[in-house]
């Protein structure tokens, strides 16, 4: 396979985000004084999806077959916990729901570098930056739940 298959196979997931995007409900919610700011999203996702690509499919060309089915499963996984975050915070305007949704897509990131680290060393690096962003935006997911109980369902 090679690496154009990821790439699209990646931003296909990546739509998810412009599909379920911040609206009019986000621009009225209080924020931490931390966040980054708005253009920073959709420059550091770009970023960080050419690398989640990259990652899968040097794991793809170099693991030995038969650690590939457990290796793609959990990058599947985060593939798909990845696309459902924006649907549930912006879709459903449920934080509390997407943090434990965001939860979820950490461990199967950490999970994944787990996975891949044995098979492509590279490969699981390249996926360091997108579980130090997931961390932030766990932390932000956290702190805007807690400046807006009346939206923290």
């Amino acid at each position: 396979m090679s690496l154009v298959v990821f790439l699209v196979l990646v931003f296909l997931v990546g739509t998810s985000g412009a599909v379920f995007a911040p609206g009019e409900w986000y621009l009225r919610l209080r924020k931490p004084r931390w966040q980054p700011p708005s253009i920073a999203f959709p420059i550091v996702w770009t970023v960080l999806y050419i690398l989640i690509a990259i990652s899968g499919w040097l794991v793809w060309e170099n693991a030995p077959a038969e650690a590939l089915p457990l290796a793609m499963t959990v990058y599947g996984i985060q593939l798909v916990l990845n696309a459902g975050w924006s649907a549930i915070f912006f879709g459903m305007k449920r934080m509390r729901l997407a943090f434990v949704e965001l939860v979820l897509l950490w461990l199967s990131i950490a999970a994944l570098i787990a996975v891949f680290w044995p098979l492509h060393e590279t490969a699981a690096l390249l996926l360091a930056p997108y579980l130090a962003w997931v961390t932030a935006a766990g932390l932000l997911n956290w702190s805007m739940m807690r400046l807006n109980p009346a939206f923290a369902r």
